[in-house]
């Protein structure tokens, strides 16, 4: 809805805000009568109206504005009459929505706008997380995060940005993966508070615009793009993304194994393996070997091998962890950071033994104090290196990271077994 807004309106900022107000009223006035029939459409409807409305108070003012002093302003036309039409209508007009959100995802990828507020905004806008899950997401405080967002608002606006496809994909392809990613972990394992700890709709959806991504980067002469002069992404780039995707499907192949029947969290090692969907692991591996060797490696051609070594393992002790420590070393080499790192210790510590795995998260613990995964990481490797005072003080200050109730439960029996 707010992808189709803003482009009927080419106004962001207005369309967010109305969508805000529509959600808004639907609670004030659904607590009271009844549902309607067409929800979406009474969403969609009272949205656009909220725009023309305001357009119309635009208008008003200029012209206002213009008897007091015509010399300095003309009267916009804002098609005040326009017949607002069914949403279903709408969506079918499109046949798909999802180009109308890529072009909302490349306008906040815009290179005006620095990296991390390029990905928090479009989290906001089109992945529809909420503020403090994109905090969560960033590992920063949800005030700096939302003041982040009003600023980039306020800066495609004042710009006058177009919601456009831009002639030069590979300059916002980065930032875009980079939003996917953030999207489907989110729904992997929900950070930002959210009652329910994994959220297999986020993950499917990041799923589904990665591979409408894919087929953006791909386009050529009469395709998306085409008509605005939009070029097709760089094979490097198209590769990153097609890596990207099937790094996507390997987790989303065990998502429904993460949690038990009670929605307890179970560890990879423990998970049924049974129930992982093989074909979509058989998916996966055919987009990565489609891959390989197009251009140097980046970061998500490695992540998928990574995340490959543990989908084709027939059981846990299979785990080539000597291959995946590999892989993170050149992975800290092209796309190094305090989150690389501490995967990187943790499979040296399943290679070379739990003290190994101590010493590099000693290097990196300075960097990642506040982070839940570090200190949980921590504590497994102490409980294995027979240290329960420490494991458990480990645990305890995961646990007080952390507001996932999933990973809080889990931590909580942890911390009791010690």
């Amino acid at each position: 809805m707010l992808a189709l807004l803003a482009a009927r309106f080419n106004d962001v900022d207005r369309a967010d805000d109305a969508v805000q107000d529509a959600l808004v009223q639907a609670v004030e006035t659904w607590a009271t009568q009844s549902i309607p029939s067409n929800p979406a459409g009474w969403l969609y409807t009272v949205a656009h109206n909220r725009i023309i409305d305001g357009l119309r108070r635009d208008a008003a003012a200029a012209r206002r504005l213009q008897l007091a002093a015509p010399e300095l302003t003309a009267v916009p036309n804002p098609d005040q009459d326009e017949e607002v039409p069914d949403v279903e209508t709408v969506l079918d007009d499109h046949g798909g929505v999802g180009d109308e959100q890529l072009r909302l995802m490349l306008l906040c990828c815009h290179p005006a706008l620095d990296r991390d507020t390029q990905v928090a905004l479009t989290l906001r806008l089109v992945g529809g997380l909420t503020t403090p899950e994109i905090a969560a997401a960033f590992l920063v405080p949800e005030a700096t995060l939302a003041q982040r967002i009003v600023r980039a608002k306020r800066k495609i606006r004042d710009a006058r940005i177009p919601l456009s496809i831009p002639a030069d994909l590979d300059a916002r392809v980065d930032a875009l993966l980079t939003v996917l990613y953030l999207i489907f972990n989110e729904g992997y394992l929900a950070r930002g508070g959210s009652s329910d700890p994994v959220r297999v709709s986020l993950a499917d959806e990041a799923v589904r615009l990665t591979a409408q991504a894919i087929d953006l980067l791909s386009a050529g002469p009469g395709r998306v793009g085409a008509d605005e002069g939009g070029a097709p992404g760089s094979d490097t780039h198209r590769a990153e993304a097609e890596a990207l995707l099937a790094l996507e499907l390997y987790h989303r192949a065990r998502l429904d194994t993460r949690l038990d029947g009670a929605g307890e969290i179970v560890l990879l090692a423990d998970q049924d393996r049974s129930r992982w969907d093989g074909a979509m692991i058989e998916r996966a591996n055919g987009i990565l070997r489609r891959v390989l060797g197009v251009g140097p490696a980046g970061p998500y051609q490695l992540q998928a091998l990574i995340a490959s070594q543990h989908a084709n393992a027939v059981t846990a002790a299979d785990t080539d962890w000597v291959s995946i420590t590999a892989l993170y070393e050149q992975l800290m080499r092209v796309a190094g950071s305090p989150v690389v790192a501490l995967n990187r210790a943790v499979a040296v510590a399943m290679a070379d033994g739990p003290g190994a795995g101590l010493a590099l998260l000693d290097e990196i613990g300075d960097s990642l104090a506040g982070y839940h995964l570090y200190w949980a990481s921590r504590g497994e490797l102490l409980a294995k290196s027979a240290d329960p005072r420490g494991a458990r003080a480990a645990f305890e200050r995961a646990l007080g990271l952390t507001s996932n109730p999933a990973e809080q439960r889990h931590l909580q029996r942890r911390i009791a077994s010690i």
